[in-house]
């Protein structure tokens, strides 16, 4: 049972809650640095996004995986490919717990996260950032998985 009231609750879905230790400090954090399931909820796992087409040929075929130089337009693709799951089930940005990006340069994280905050607004989902060496398909710049939370049903 938790001892302490969470930060907020996420305004979709209440069995969603995040934990912030130190609240004067969230204004400097783009993600929580914990958050809470209660109620056991469905969770959604969703698997690593890149600004490809989310559904394409394997082996991969490259004319598939033409992307755009700038990591803000590969940002927005990568959104729209998350968002799609989303609504497909039915489930909205603040019913995001978990994400974890992959990067293959940290220079862009400052541009990537300004992308976030244009979808998760003042939500700030439990989040990892993780630089690797290269991603699935050449060009590719940056993958997202997400752990999201069912509402109440």
């Amino acid at each position: 049972m938790p001892n302490t009231p969470p930060y907020q609750s996420s305004p979709t879905n209440p069995s969603v809650q995040e934990i912030q230790t130190q609240p004067a400090r969230r204004p400097d954090m783009p993600y929580a640095p914990a958050m809470r399931v209660t109620g056991g909820p469905d969770l959604l796992f969703i698997s690593g996004a890149t600004p490809s087409p989310l559904y394409h040929r394997h082996p991969h075929e490259l004319h598939e995986h033409v992307h755009p130089c700038s990591i803000t337009e590969q940002t927005r693709l990568v959104l729209e490919n998350l968002r799609s799951i989303l609504d497909h089930e039915g489930l909205v940005w603040t019913d995001v717990v978990k994400v974890t990006k992959y990067l293959t340069d940290m220079r862009d994280l400052n541009a990537i996260s300004a992308e976030l905050r244009k979808v998760f607004a003042d939500w700030t989902p439990a989040s990892t950032t993780v630089c690797v060496n290269q991603l699935s398909t050449p060009g590719a710049r940056l993958e997202i998985e997400m752990v999201v939370a069912y509402p109440g049903r």
